[in-house]
Order: structure tokens, then sequence, then C-alpha cells
């Protein structure tokens, strides 16, 4: 279903330069308060397609959650949510679903097939 509206959401892979744009696009990138010497990170800016981002951020949390398959995404939100602190595992889910999102992107574009633990066997192959 995730899949589904995110294809249909953004219809044309190539209209994003970088796959990161895709994350401001569907309005996971928080606000920036500058002002002064203080530079506080906010909520986030909820641009773009609500229901689509309320899809991935489903997708997040039962990727972090106790029945998440262990994966690049997993740890990412695992170390985000072990930082503690009142929301600690809402904002964990929030960057899960960041990641996510860039992640299908770059899959999208590339045709490469998913690998949860890419950064692990690169490692392994130069070993």
């Amino acid at each position: 279903m995730t899949a589904l509206a995110y294809v249909l959401t953004l219809e044309d892979p190539g209209r994003f330069k970088k796959s990161r744009m895709v994350g401001a696009y569907l309005g996971h990138t928080p606000r920036r308060d500058q002002s002064g010497n203080t530079d506080k990170q906010l909520r986030i800016t909820k641009a773009g397609n609500a229901y689509l981002r309320k899809l991935l951020v489903g997708c997040a949390h039962y990727i972090i959650g106790p029945f998440g398959p262990d994966s690049n995404l997993r740890r990412h939100g695992m170390i985000i949510a072990a930082r503690g602190g009142k929301n600690a595992r809402k904002r964990a889910a929030v960057a899960v679903a960041r990641k996510l999102a860039v992640l299908m992107h770059r899959l999208w574009v590339s045709g490469q097939a998913y690998e949860p633990l890419y950064v692990t066997r690169e490692i392994k192959k130069a070993a």
C-alpha cells in the first residue's frame, strides 16, 4: 500500500535531482528557527501529501518496533531512540520515515534491489 501511494504521489522519479529532495517534498524535514546566535530545530514542516507521510511513519514504527527485521534503517532508528528524551521514539520514527522515502526513491531511480544491510555486506566483500 505504501509503495503504491509513493509511486502515485511522486509520479515521475526524474523530477528530483537528488533523492534527498524527496524528504523535503514530503514534509519530513525539520523547520529551522535561525535568529541571532540560536539555531533551533523545530517540528517537521508537514508539506506535501499527508496520507503518504502517515503511511511512511507507520512503516517506520514497524521497522523500529519489536517485530521489525534487522536492517540499516532499524539500526539508524534505534540509535536515535536510544538518545532518550520524552519523544525519542517518535522522533526516531520520523527520521526513519524520511530515510525510507529517500531510499525508495534511490532504488526506484537506479533499479537496484533492496539490501537491508548494504554497508555490512560491502565491508565483508572488501575484507
